[in-house]
């Protein structure tokens, strides 16, 4: 195996507090802003940069006899007045796009609201498109149309009742991964060992939603899929140290386990700096070259595997440490000295005495 580090010997958990407290003042920085943004919008809707799939909108299926780019479309959009659109191709059909249109104020239950806000987002996007050229007649395809550029190929609306389905659906799936990993590292090592790895994993949750916040980058299914790859990646990184940290304690029983940590880490350095720097070096080319539609979920693992790396070596390891040395305190009694043993006998026996029990029969 390639070592990029050899013969290293640093004190990670010695600068524990400065790792911890960096931790902690990204956290409320992030979870300060949201709280910001909350009070600023009562509707709590400004906290994050939700895109249509949690805020609610229209997405407006369009085709292009000439399809431009979709820097260009967006452009062309944008110039209509429409706000935070997101442009996305279709992949298996050459000049479709699927626009989706963020609106606020739409009611799922009141259908005359709802449609108002899919006829106001389509016009929208049909005035934006005819910078393009003629839409194409409602009764003829786009191929049949020679004076046609586009046609708008349906229109479809997400309303905010499925749009908070989904956040809580995103919510439930993100702590249900969670749990999972605790059992699992539970089953696998120790309990310990699973509750300093899903505290680091949430650390790098909320860090990098904190981010998002701060940013304002949109919020999307995909970034909750990243979130969960991200779940999947950090764990499996402190699953390597914490297995190294088990064979580690038996082959040096007389090592404390701050050392035993510290040595640990050490040695799987090199391990998690080449797996975490050649996904780095993916996630930079999707960031790059990925366009808008996939920038959001690139930047997510972008952040997650920095922080994600971070966590593993400076908070995963502390955390256990911390959490074994107080369970060790609180389960082990204090260890008498020979003679403290003999005082307590003899006290004992006094006592036994002077209540009469414990004394020798006159008959024997």
């Amino acid at each position: 195996m390639i070592r990029v580090f050899r013969d290293i010997n640093i004190d990670w958990l010695g600068k524990r507090r400065i790792f911890i407290g960096l931790s902690i003042v990204l956290m409320l920085a992030g979870m300060g802003t949201a709280l910001y943004r909350h009070r600023v919008h009562p509707n709590g809707s400004e906290a994050f940069n939700l895109g249509v799939d949690f805020k609610g909108g229209t997405v407006v299926t369009v085709s292009f006899k000439q399809p431009p780019s979709v820097e260009g479309l967006r452009a062309a959009i944008g110039k209509a007045g429409i706000k935070d659109a997101l442009i996305q191709p279709v992949l298996d059909k050459r000049g479709w796009f699927l626009v989706r249109v963020p609106h606020e104020g739409f009611q799922e239950s009141q259908t005359g609201e709802s449609q108002a806000g899919v006829d106001a987002a389509r016009a929208k996007v049909r005035e934006a498109l005819n910078t393009f050229g003629a839409e194409a007649e409602a009764t003829k395809s786009l191929p049949e149309d020679p004076k046609a550029a586009y046609k708008i190929e349906g229109t479809e609306a997400v309303g905010q009742i499925a749009s908070k389905q989904l956040r809580t659906q995103a919510i439930a799936v993100t702590v249900a991964a969670l749990i999972g990993m605790l059992l699992f590292i539970a089953f696998r090592f120790e309990w310990t060992y699973g509750a300093a790895a899903v505290i680091a994993v949430f650390h790098t949750v909320l860090v990098t939603l904190g981010l998002f916040s701060i940013f304002q980058i949109e919020i999307n299914l995909t970034v909750i899929a990243a979130l969960l790859t991200l779940v999947g990646f950090d764990v499996n990184d402190s699953i390597v140290i914490f297995d190294r940290i088990r064979e580690n304690r038996k082959l040096y029983r007389r090592m404390s386990l701050y050392d035993v940590t510290n040595l640990s880490i050490n040695q799987t350095l090199s391990r998690t700096v080449i797996t975490s720097g050649l996904v780095f070096l993916s996630v930079i080319a999707l960031v790059l070259l990925g366009g808008e539609t996939l920038r959001p979920f690139a930047l997510a693992l972008l952040m997650g595997i920095i922080f994600g790396t971070y966590d593993t070596i400076a908070v995963a390891g502390p955390i256990m440490v911390w959490w074994e040395k107080r369970l060790e305190a609180a389960n082990k009694l204090p260890s008498l000295t020979p003679r403290q043993k003999g005082v307590n006998a003899n006290l004992a026996r006094e006592e036994r005495a002077r209540n009469g029990v414990g004394k020798p029969s006159r008959a024997a």
